[in-house]
């Protein structure tokens, strides 16, 4: 009599190649959708995703925002995506202050134009005590049916200068406040239909020259300018003179 031989490998074998068929013709675990089960790993030379940054936030270090938020083209409608950059003369659209000292009714319409600058170790009697003034000429012209002011420190608004280095300086430190050449003392309230010129400056380091100013509304919307590194503007003759003696 012959002993039947039996081969277990083969009958796995056969057994697996079944069960694989099997499932691949019911579709329930193909290899795509194997592969799609399968956690996405990350390289070890992909970088994860930046955190974002509100540049809204006005308890940002300057250095963070000048890294983040320098270059970040927004509306400059709610404050709520970056600083609205324009080309040095250009007319911001803002919204005045809400709280105006001076009386009169918050908000409005209020354009405003930085224009011209003046770079001075001396004006107006004083001297620059970090090595230079930048003095720059701004019209503010109240559009809307109401009156409007710009937006002062005290609500979160006003003025700075964003040196190259990101060092914020702002308008009016040591006795820039002072600085009111003839025929640009504007400031305040502006009436209905109406402009005025008026005046920032700032006390800088000479190596501050050719920073960037930004303005915050009474809004919370931010707007920037690139100041030239030398004098400059329409107005530079008229700023002189409004100097003379004092230059």
């Amino acid at each position: 009599m012959r002993t039947r031989t039996v081969r277990p490998a083969a009958a796995v074998t056969v057994l697996l190649l079944a069960a694989l068929t099997a499932c691949s013709s019911t579709g329930k675990d193909t290899a795509a959708e194997s592969a799609s089960k399968t956690p996405a790993v990350r390289s070890a030379s992909t970088p994860a995703a930046s955190p974002s940054v509100d540049c809204a936030d006005q308890s940002l270090d300057q250095a963070t925002w000048v890294k983040n938020c320098a270059g970040a083209a927004g509306t400059g409608g709610d404050g709520t995506t970056g600083a609205q950059t324009l080309g040095w003369g250009k007319t911001a659209a803002t919204v005045g202050a809400q709280f105006p000292v001076d009386g009169g009714p918050g908000g409005g319409a209020l354009e405003v134009t930085p224009s011209t600058v003046v770079y001075a170790k001396t004006a107006m009697g004083n001297t620059a005590a970090n090595g230079v003034y930048a003095i720059i000429t701004v019209k503010d012209r109240a559009t809307g049916a109401t009156a409007a002011a710009e937006s002062a420190p005290i609500e979160g608004g006003g003025w700075q200068w964003i040196a190259p280095d990101g060092q914020a300086v702002d308008e009016g430190e040591n006795d820039a406040s002072s600085i009111t050449p003839n025929g640009f003392t504007g400031g305040g309230m502006v009436q209905a239909g109406t402009w005025h010129w008026r005046t920032i400056a700032f006390d800088l380091a000479e190596t501050q020259r050719g920073g960037t100013i930004a303005y915050t509304d009474g809004d919370g919307s931010v707007y920037r300018w690139k100041v030239p590194a030398a004098e400059s503007g329409p107005e530079l003759a008229a700023l002189k003179k409004g100097m003379e003696g004092n230059y």
